[in-house]
This record gives C-alpha cells, sequence and structure tokens, in this order.
C-alpha cells in the first residue's frame, strides 16, 4: 500500500469514527461547540501519531521478538496512559481555556476505544513504522474531521425543529450515521 493509500483510506473511507465508530463517547460530549472540537480533534491526533510510534516499536522489537504478543493490549493502554497524562499536562499548561472547556473528557482520551484501535488496527495491518505513523496521523485527522463536522451541524441545530425526543444525544446520532454514510461513498476510490 502506498502511503497515499494509507492516507486517503484512514481520512475518509475508513474513518475510524465514522466507519468503525470508535471514540464516540468523546465525539458526542465534545462535538457541542466548535473550538472545543478542534482542540480536543488535534489532542487526540497528537496522542494517536505519539502512541502509534511507541507502540510499533514495542510490538516489532520487544513482543515478536520474545513472543510475548499476549502483554500487548496490557502494554498499549499503558503507553496511552502515560502520553494523555503528558498531553494533559501541556494543555493545562499552555492552553488553560481549552483544558477547562474540555473537563473531564481529556483525560478520558486514554480510554478513548479509538487510539486502542488504531494500536491494534496498524499490527493487524503489518504496517511499516513510516506506514504506521501516516495511518496514525490521518487516522487522527479523519476523527478530528468528523468531531468539528458535527461540531458545525450541532451549533446549526439551534435553528432547527428539533423533536423534543430526539434532541441532544438523539439527533448527534442520527446525524453521525448520516455523515457515515456519505463517508461511505469514497469507498470505491481507495479499499
Amino acid at each position: 500500500m502506498t502511503l497515499f493509500t494509507i492516507f486517503f483510506s484512514a481520512l475518509f473511507t475508513s474513518n475510524i469514527a465514522l466507519t468503525y465508530l470508535l471514540g464516540m463517547c468523546p465525539f458526542i460530549s465534545i462535538s457541542k461547540d466548535i473550538k472545543t472540537a478542534w482542540g480536543m480533534g488535534f489532542a487526540v491526533t497528537f496522542v494517536m501519531v505519539l502512541t502509534a510510534g511507541v507502540n510499533w516499536l514495542l510490538h516489532r522489537y520487544i513482543f515478536v521478538p520474545f513472543h510475548i504478543e499476549f502483554l500487548q493490549y496490557l502494554t498499549f493502554i499503558i503507553v496511552i496512559a502515560a502520553i494523555v497524562q503528558i498531553v494533559e499536562m501541556i494543555v493545562e499548561r499552555f492552553l488553560s481555556v481549552l483544558y477547562i472547556n474540555m473537563g473531564v473528557f481529556l483525560p478520558l482520551i486514554t480510554v478513548n476505544c479509538a487510539i486502542l484501535g488504531l494500536s491494534l488496527f496498524m499490527i493487524l495491518k503489518d504496517y511499516s513504522f513510516i506506514q504506521a505513523i501516516v495511518y496514525a496521523l490521518s487516522s487522527g485527522l479523519g476523527w478530528t474531521l468528523a468531531i468539528v463536522s458535527m461540531a458545525g451541524l450541532r451549533s446549526k441545530l439551534i435553528f432547527a425543529n428539533v423533536p423534543k425526543s430526539l434532541e441532544g444525544p438523539g439527533i448527534t446520532m442520527i446525524i453521525t450515521g448520516i455523515m457515515a454514510l456519505a463517508f461511505t461513498g469514497f469507498a470505491g476510490i481507495v479499499g
């Protein structure tokens, strides 16, 4: 697979949020405000790229040679938690407004299944280091694209006549489904 194919596929046709529906908790909760969605998207992208690199190295040079692949899940989660802690400290120190807006969802990046899913997918697809980094970057940007698009759509919902029973998460999930259908339109371009 070429790097462009991996990038395009992870960004659109295999969007980690809209195809695999991973990372839905912060996707639904943070997508109320566009600025916060951008911040969360970039934080998730940053964590994805760092964890993909570290987890790929651990897999290739420790787990496989020593035949201890059974430790991957636990180790991947520990790596994700450590990197999220570092990102949380940086955001709190330098971007305090974003830190306040994200609230509890910044530390919850640790349990964002999109990041763990990314680490597992790159292993399953047997990507090289560069392919894994490109995959992580494009998956993070795809997740960012999805959450920012959702925030933009949700900001326009104040002008819509949404039935009372669908307000909040209900209409958000319907919009997510429609967005997922739109993104699958790219599936014929890149597999």
